[in-house]
């Protein structure tokens, strides 16, 4: 049995069966994406590094070329045509696609109405349509292969609840797992060789909420602190994090959660909040954050 070289564990069948396919991940520049992208690396995967951000793409390129094929590539997700030009590209070099992870995202913190116009749209842009056209754009061609494939599609815990000041990424996180649902379905009629999941990232660390942007309040200001200071003190690493990812996205799981009992903790509050119908409401595990925020002292132009 392989062992993996980051961990030192023995790899499961599930990552053996994607060696020597080739992987594109989108955002794979930094985060989630960078830490899969090494992932699949490990795992035996050639694998195209699509990012906004070339150097960054590039500069992972450089760290990952050692260990396998990588092909870094600047592609804008809110574009669907340059998802498009992606895909006939990576036809055009490397053939057919195993493993595609539609991971680009970002996060957006206010209130909805301090939120400017421009980046709501982004916000939706990347979040949501990213993830729609990047399956529009490789499906058809790994459905054409008749061959076991894999897509994975970047949802949240924030898919399942409700979080104020993060109201925009929200939005785009319950829309992606609605899509991978009828997705999982679509393929299953279709009768489709495509395996589907929805990842469930709860509280992994990356550079999310340094890169966020939206509002310029005070209460913008104060929660994307308070975020910072919950991930850097509680958070998964995020090499743990995506090694449980890759692992459960090669065994062919829907739910992919990082943190499960995160998962089933909100999951149970939606449960409730709609068999009962009650108001809107933080999850339980995640009103400590506000009360973080409450407690912080008050700017001299909010004091009463």
């Amino acid at each position: 049995m392989h062992r993996d070289p980051l961990s030192g564990e023995a790899m499961t069948h599930g990552c053996e069966v994607l060696a020597g396919g080739v992987a594109v991940i989108t955002g794979a520049g930094a985060g989630i994406g960078a830490g899969l992208a090494r992932r699949a690396a490990h795992a035996g995967m050639r694998v195209v590094l699509a990012d906004i951000d070339l150097e960054r793409a590039e500069g992972l390129a450089h760290e990952l070329a050692a260990i396998t094929e990588v092909m870094p590539i600047k592609v804008d997700v809110a574009r669907p045509e340059a998802l498009d030009a992606l895909a006939a590209t990576v036809d055009q070099r490397w053939g057919e696609v195993r493993l595609l992870i539609n991971n680009a995202g970002v996060e957006t913190v206010g209130y909805s109405w301090e939120i400017p116009a421009e980046r709501w749209e982004a916000t939706l842009d990347i979040n949501l349509h990213g993830v729609i056209h990047g399956v529009r754009a490789f499906a058809p061609r790994m459905i054409a292969s008749g061959k076991p494939a894999w897509i994975a599609n970047l949802a949240s815990v924030g898919a399942f609840g409700q979080m104020p000041l993060q109201t925009a990424y929200i939005v785009t996180k319950h829309a992606v797992q609605a899509f991978s649902e009828c997705l999982y379905l679509e393929m299953e009629m279709a009768g489709a060789p495509i395996r589907v999941s929805s990842i469930i990232p709860g509280m992994v660390k990356t550079r999310i909420f340094e890169d966020a942007e939206g509002g310029s309040g005070e209460a913008a200001a104060s929660h994307k602190q308070a975020m910072r200071k919950a991930m850097a003190a509680d958070g998964m690493e995020l090499d743990a994090a995506c090694e449980r990812i890759l692992n459960r996205i090669a065994a062919g799981d829907f739910w992919i959660s990082t943190q499960p009992r995160m998962t089933d903790m909100i999951v149970g509050d939606r449960v409730t909040f709609l068999t009962e119908r009650t108001r809107p409401s933080i999850s339980a595990g995640l009103k400590p954050l506000f009360a973080r925020q409450e407690t912080q002292p008050r700017s001299p132009s909010a004091a009463e």
